[in-house]
């Protein structure tokens, strides 16, 4: 973690005297800057601040409004439409402008404290649509809201070490080392799991700073335009995207050189372009990922696009209302139509409340009906949002019925607030198999629980009785290695297993990862 990182709003707090150590004094004031890495909540302390106001949803003069990469803003807004909705522009909800949101929905007076310290640590950021539409301000304690709980940070998050030493940092009022300690905390929560920087890197020695090739048919490309969201999620499994630290962040900066690496791995069939969110994108910024493949000749072994976004969450606006919505659309139908791509949506929906409003129903509809592309669902099992196998049931028949595709049940992967959000092994299969039984045959395209982790996509199948022990059945759904794709393993059952490296080999067997999480050889075939 570099030490220049540190939240923007903690930094102008501190320069100001606006921080003090009282229960209710921290304050964040909102910011001008020259420039910020991330559009909502961090930027380095090496940027010159140029102006100070009192806390207000951003407006468009303010660094949250978007973000300069190569001189061109890359983040959409929003304009009128013939749509009949009424006329939106997006704005990001900052944390020192989370005073605002507390004034139009006083339920969350009681809990700024606790979401401002929070968020010295884990990135904030809530769009109007989510916060006004979504989140259930009437609830009896809106703190257990799955709503809140997917956006506003607590400090319930952090482990009591960790929880202890941030507070006594800010009590202590001393920047510095405030600064410090939010660095060391972030450096103990894995900012990049599964040997994201290391292992995924693309083959052949290619310096892409935002391609990862872990599996062989599939490369991800996380365009630098991209590396930032409508809002956050409190368990991203890439929040050291949008913590300003350039050591930590994946950033394609131009498709040229990605476009060469593509040339060069006819075994690539399938491109994902992921962040961050590439729907926070321009449509004019995606073209240039986009455009050559208009072209059927061009690079034929790529056959499929996905785009994975939260969009339709945060700000489905994006593809109806906002200004660019009618050449995004355009864009996406093209690539179908004339360069004979698959192009597949694949939308993170937590929950089946994220599927009621009309907003996303008539962007469901747009994505479909116009742009000709397949919406397919996924997203991690996270205790107090969405661990119930209800939940899980009634999602999976809401986006059957839009036409959506279940995709995924995820765990929830080693970094960040894990153990804060963690559901044991046990209970997410038993969540999943309630679910999947419950549900039509349509629905039971969807895969899980999976552990995306080191060796691969690991799916937790069912426990069954081995050989006089209770075990894991377990399978690879992906792998480094390809030969364990679709071959059964076994495990000691577990209660207390929430990830990979907490599994135990049964007696007489091995587990098939070594002890760095690297698939090992794979056994004779027994079939």
């Amino acid at each position: 973690m570099s030490k220049t990182s540190i939240t923007a709003a903690a930094l102008v707090a501190f320069l100001t005297g606006a921080l003090s150590p009282a229960a209710n004094a921290f304050v964040p004031l909102q910011m001008c800057a020259t420039r910020s890495t991330d559009s909502a909540s961090f930027m380095s302390t090496k940027e010159k601040i140029v102006g100070i106001s009192e806390p207000s949803v951003t407006s468009e003069s303010t660094v949250n409004e978007a973000v300069a990469l190569g001189g061109e803003n890359s983040i959409v807004d929003t304009d009128l439409s013939a749509m009949g909705q009424p006329n939106e522009r997006y704005k990001a909800i900052s944390l020192w402008a989370i005073d605002k949101v507390a004034e139009d929905h006083p339920q969350l007076k009681p809990h700024l404290r606790d979401v401002k310290l929070a968020g010295l640590v884990f990135p904030f950021k809530a769009s109007p649509y989510y916060v006004d539409e979504l989140v259930d301000w009437e609830a009896d304690d809106v703190t257990q809201d799955p709503f809140y709980k997917l956006v506003f940070p607590t400090l319930d998050m952090l482990i009591d070490e960790h929880r202890e030493k941030l507070e006594a940092a800010h009590e202590a009022g001393d920047p510095s080392n405030l600064i410090k300690v939010v660095g060391e905390i972030r450096a103990d929560l894995n900012p990049h799991p599964a040997g994201q920087k290391t292992l995924n890197a693309p083959k052949d020695g290619d310096d892409l700073n935002g391609v990862q090739h872990k599996y062989s048919e599939t490369v991800l490309v996380f365009p630098a335009a991209a590396q930032t969201c409508h809002a956050y999620c409190t368990y991203c499994f890439r929040w050291a995207q949008f913590i300003g630290d350039d050591e930590l962040r994946f950033a394609q900066k131009e498709a040229t050189s990605l476009f060469d690496y593509l040339s060069k791995h006819e075994e690539v069939s399938d491109i994902l372009m992921t962040g961050g969110d590439p729907m926070i994108m321009r449509t004019k910024s995606l073209a240039q990922y986009l455009e050559p493949l208009l072209d059927p000749d061009y690079l034929p072994h790529i056959k499929n696009l996905r785009i994975g976004t939260r969009s339709l969450s945060f700000w489905p606006q994006r593809f109806t209302t906002d200004k660019d919505a009618d050449e995004l659309i355009t864009l996406l139908r093209r690539v179908r139509d004339e360069g004979k791509r698959h192009v597949a949506v694949m939308a993170h929906l937590s929950h089946e409340r994220e599927l009621s409003t009309d907003k996303v129903q008539a962007a469901i509809k747009r994505i479909q009906e116009e742009a000709c592309a397949t919406i397919r669902s996924q997203s991690p099992i996270m205790r107090g949002i969405n661990d119930s196998a209800e939940v899980w049931a009634n999602k999976w028949r809401k986006e059957a019925n839009l036409g959506i595709i279940p995709y995924y049940m995820f765990l929830a992967r080693d970094t960040g607030a894990q153990e804060y959000f963690n559901v044991p092994l046990v209970k997410a299969q038993r969540f999943y198999a309630d679910a999947i039984r419950n549900t039509s045959g349509l629905i039971r395209t969807a895969r899980g629980p999976s552990m995306s982790c080191t060796p691969g996509k690991v799916e937790v199948t069912g426990v069954e009785d081995i050989m006089g022990q209770k075990a894991f059945i377990l399978r690879f759904l992906q792998c480094r290695d390809e030969k364990w794709i679709g071959r059964v393993f076994f495990a000691k059952y577990d209660e207390k297993a929430y990830w990979f490296d907490d599994l135990e080999p049964l007696d007489g067997m091995e587990l098939p990862w070594d002890e760095d999480g690297l698939p090992k050889p794979v056994p004779d075939a027994l079939y």
